[in-house]
Parts: C-alpha cells; sequence; structure tokens
C-alpha cells in the first residue's frame, strides 16, 4: 500500500519572550524614527537640517559609536564571505533607507509615508523566508495582508477632509526605502547566525564609515536650525541607527525573521502616539479601534505555521 509523502516539518511556533520583548522594544524605538525625522529636516516650506546630512550624519556618528563597541568588545573581524553581505545590508539600512526617507519627508507627513511604509513587514518576511528557505503557511500570510489592508484602510480614513492621496515623488522614495528596508533586516537577520546581532548592525556602520564621515562633513549645516531640529537628528543617530537595531536583530534571530517582521505593523501606530506629543497630531477614536484590530492580527500571525522548506529528493539514475 503506498504511503503518503512525509508532510513539511514545522518551526515552533512560540518563538519566545525574549524574541518578542525585543521585537517589541526594537519596533518601538523605530517608531520615533519618523516623527524625529520630520522634526530634523523640517517641511519645504520650513527646512531645517538637509535629508543628505541626517541620513549620512546618522549613520556616521552611529558608525564612530559602533566601533568604540567593537574595541570594548574585542569583536573578530568579519569572514570574508560576510562583507559582501554586510555592505548589501548597509546599502539597505546604513543609506537607503534613511535617505529615500528624510527626501520623502520633506515634500509628505508622516500619515502619507505610513500608507507607503505599512508594507514593509511584508516584504520584510518576504526576504526572509526567502533567504531561511522558509514556507509560510497560507493563514501566516493571510494575517499579514489583513494588517498590512488595516493599516492602509486606516490611513485613508484619517487623512485631512479634501485631501485626495495622489501619485507623488515621494511615493516612489518611500517605495524604494520599504524595499531597501526590507532587504537590509532580512541580510542581518541571515547574518546573525553566525555572529551576536549586535556586531552585525555595528560592523555594517564601520564598513560604512570611510563614506559616511566624509559626506557628513560636506553635507554639514552651514546656517542655523532649530534646537528641535539636532535633537531629531541625535535620536535617530544614537537610537534609530544603532540601539534599536541591537534589539531588533537580536528578536529577528531569535524569534526568525517571517514571524517576528510582523511586529512592525504595529509601528505606524506607535508613530502616531508619539506624534501627539511631537508634532502635534489628533488621537482619535479611529486610531484606537485600528490600533487594537491591528494588535488582534499581529498576535494571530505568531500562532500560524512556517514550514521549513523541503529537501529536494535526488534523482534516480
Amino acid at each position: 500500500m503506498a504511503t503518503s509523502p512525509p508532510s513539511a516539518p514545522r518551526l515552533p511556533v512560540h518563538t519566545g519572550w525574549e524574541a518578542l520583548s525585543l521585537g517589541l522594544l526594537g519596533v518601538g524605538l523605530f517608531a520615533l524614527s519618523l516623527p524625529m525625522t520630520r522634526l530634523a529636516v523640517g517641511s519645504a516650506q520650513q527646512p531645517q537640517l538637509s535629508p543628505e546630512f541626517v541620513a549620512l550624519g546618522r549613520a556616521a556618528v552611529a558608525g564612530v559609536l559602533a566601533a568604540m563597541w567593537l574595541l570594548v568588545q574585542r569583536a573578530a573581524w568579519p569572514q570574508r564571505r560576510e562583507w559582501a553581505l554586510l555592505a548589501a545590508m548597509a546599502s539597505g539600512v546604513v543609506f537607503g533607507f534613511p535617505l529615500l526617507t528624510g527626501m520623502a519627508l520633506r515634500q509628505v507627513n508622516a500619515v502619507h509615508a505610513s500608507l507607503i511604509l505599512a508594507l514593509l513587514p511584508l516584504f520584510t518576511a518576504a526576504m526572509g523566508a526567502v533567504l531561511a528557505r522558509q514556507r509560510p503557511s497560507l493563514g501566516f500570510w493571510a494575517c499579514a495582508v489583513l494588517g498590512s489592508a488595516l493599516i492602509m484602510a486606516y490611513t485613508l480614513l484619517h487623512r485631512a477632509p479634501g485631501v485626495p492621496l495622489h501619485v507623488h515623488v515621494a511615493d516612489a522614495l518611500l517605495v524604494g526605502a520599504m524595499l531597501a528596508a526590507a532587504i537590509g533586516y532580512a541580510l542581518g537577520a541571515h547574518l546573525t547566525q553566525s555572529r551576536p546581532a549586535g556586531q552585525v548592525i555595528s560592523w555594517a556602520l564601520v564598513l560604512s564609515l570611510p563614506f559616511t564621515l566624509p559626506a557628513a562633513c560636506w553635507f554639514r549645516p552651514t546656517v542655523a536650525v532649530q534646537a528641535s531640529a539636532w535633537g531629531g537628528f541625535a535620536y535617530v543617530a544614537v537610537v534609530s541607527m544603532w540601539l534599536g537595531f541591537l534589539a531588533w536583530y537580536r528578536a529577528l534571530a531569535v524569534g526568525g525573521t517571517v514571524r517576528i517582521s510582523q511586529l512592525q505593523l504595529l509601528q505606524p501606530f506607535l508613530s502616531m502616539l508619539a506624534a501627539v506629543t511631537l508634532l502635534h497630531e489628533r488621537l482619535d477614536v479611529i486610531t484606537l479601534l485600528f490600533a487594537g484590530g491591528v494588535l488582534g492580527v499581529v498576535f494571530l500571525a505568531r500562532r500560524m505555521p512556517v514550514h521549513a522548506a523541503r529537501n529536494p529528493t535526488p534523482k534516480r539514475s
């Protein structure tokens, strides 16, 4: 009697409280990145620091801190095969995402940016699944799509009355930023399999220093800007560019890129909560209702199975 083929092994459903806690911490720290970047660059009507200086300067400051931390840790130098992955990761999270979001936030507000960046968890999960050779279940992807749809629906309902969502050059910048971040997150999580998470982002920043440090000096401001702009720059340089990644990459390493990346669905709402204080935006009942719906979808997604890839069956001669 013929036997059915064995089912693909499943990854553990429970990712652990460490992964969940660190993932939420990382998302919380990253959630302030958009409002802080907006404070740093200002608007088209009231510009502050240039997007180029904010993007490259934050990486330079974080790179110096990372270099000192690596010396204290006496971290081993990356292996030859890791340099290319670190460079590709840096192109996404050190250069691509900060520069593109900074340029976009000069033209559009944080709500419009959230509409585009809300899809980041889906792209991060897809990249992580490719690198880890995993196969998320249909239920898992359904939760990811539902969560992204809720965020997009919220943004559409919450925009200012009479202001349509139109195609803008900033939209293309934000799409590029989303792709850059997804690639960088997934590659960083892949590298944490061979070295500690803190060393991954630190080496990427140090590798970028020969480019970021002179570029930051070149784009340094020549006129006075508001103190709030420097405060926003300090946050994105120290927290968004370095400390947040220490928690985030550790969470991805422990819990898996595909599953932990779904916590990013909460990030737009946390950003809006921060904007109530920093940017004086209004928090209403619609925001709270959608936040509860997305939170429920995130925890439902954590219960969905993620399968390891089947080993290819060798052909018989």
